[in-house]
């Protein structure tokens, strides 16, 4: 006897109930930014920016009534669990929160048997953990659509978010420059998949031993991917520029050799004022005053952080939306 995870089935007529033989769709999954394709990215965009809307005019948009997600946090986080949790109770479904305390993960269980048992309870997954590897084992056997909510490698909602800030505020990011200082981290390595999917180029300034490493099999020539020797370098004539914290959650261990490595490679007044005047300075939070950035500019004028903040709502609302229902073709 075989049983559907929810909306994933049709049921053939004319059989017993206890004896359903159902069609299967297969899950599509978000674990790495160059998952969709830049036609799909435009959609989420578009989606973003009227779920927006429809949020601020308190209009009701509940297309999930009845779903399920169940979020799997290895690594803790504010902005994460609170995206996921009201974006899913704004669209009329629910989120259940499960951590290495209060599930079978910390207790040994293979992801694998996770993956069957939650894909049968829930209609779609997120999973904030640290190896890659662990979201793509989990995505095999999971009949539910599995997004990626950070790993060690990747933060592909985290850089859909920043994306989307900058198109609702300035139109599209092709042809621009977003200049990345610091860490060559996994948020860094997904900016990198964006710029060569979007058309935009990617710099980098990282201090020695801490250099962005690609791990896929895609070609980032000169067009797409720069590496700087300095911070000055990279932000000259961007239009973005972005950074994280010295110290990733992972990698406590490192700080005090991460804060002699990073030593002028904060984000500084003067880092800013040699990108173009009106450049976003974009960070994930959180922010760390004096270190990675100067207090001056994550505060100042040319910070959106706060929006990049709130927008990993709505465009996770939206990217849910899309692995469940698919392309939505509402235009208001």
């Amino acid at each position: 006897m075989r049983f559907p995870a929810q909306g994933d089935g049709i049921a053939r007529r004319g059989r017993h109930p206890t004896d359903l033989t159902f069609i299967m769709k297969p899950a599509r999954h978000y674990l790495q930014f160059s998952d969709l394709t830049r036609d799909e990215y435009l959609h989420l965009f578009e989606r973003s920016r009227i779920l927006k809307r429809r949020h601020y005019d308190g209009e009701l948009y509940r297309p999930l009534v009845g779903k399920v997600m169940s979020m799997v946090f290895e690594k803790n986080s504010t902005r994460t669990r609170a995206s996921f949790e009201a974006g899913m109770a704004q669209m009329g479904g629910h989120a259940m929160f499960l951590d290495s305390k209060s599930s079978q993960l910390g207790r040994g269980e293979p992801i694998e048997d996770t993956a069957r048992v939650l894909s049968r309870m829930s209609d779609i997954i997120m999973i904030r953990t640290f190896e890659q590897a662990l979201v793509e084992r989990l995505a095999a056997f999971s009949r539910a659509p599995v997004i990626n909510g950070l790993t060690n490698e990747y933060h592909p909602c985290q850089v859909l978010a920043d994306l989307f800030t900058w198109v609702e505020q300035r139109g599209p990011i092709s042809g621009r420059t977003v200049a990345w200082i610091g860490d060559g981290n996994n948020v860094a390595r997904t900016w990198l998949q964006a710029a060569k999917l979007l058309g935009f180029k990617f710099r980098i300034a990282s201090p020695k031993g801490y250099e962005l490493t690609v791990l896929d099999a895609q070609d980032y020539g000169p067009d797409v991917y720069e590496v700087c020797d300095n911070p000055l370098d990279a932000a000259r004539g961007a239009d973005i520029v972005t950074t994280d914290v010295y110290t990733s959650m992972g990698f406590e261990a490192e700080a005090e050799a991460r804060h002699r490595a990073f030593a002028g490679y904060g984000v500084t007044a003067a880092v800013m004022a040699a990108a173009k005047p009106d450049a976003m300075f974009m960070h994930c939070l959180p922010a760390h005053r004096g270190e990675e950035v100067d207090a001056e500019v994550i505060d100042g004028p040319n910070s959106v952080v706060w929006d990049e903040a709130e927008n990993r709502m709505h465009v996770q609302k939206a990217l849910v939306e899309f692995l469940l229902l698919g392309r939505v073709a509402d235009k208001k």
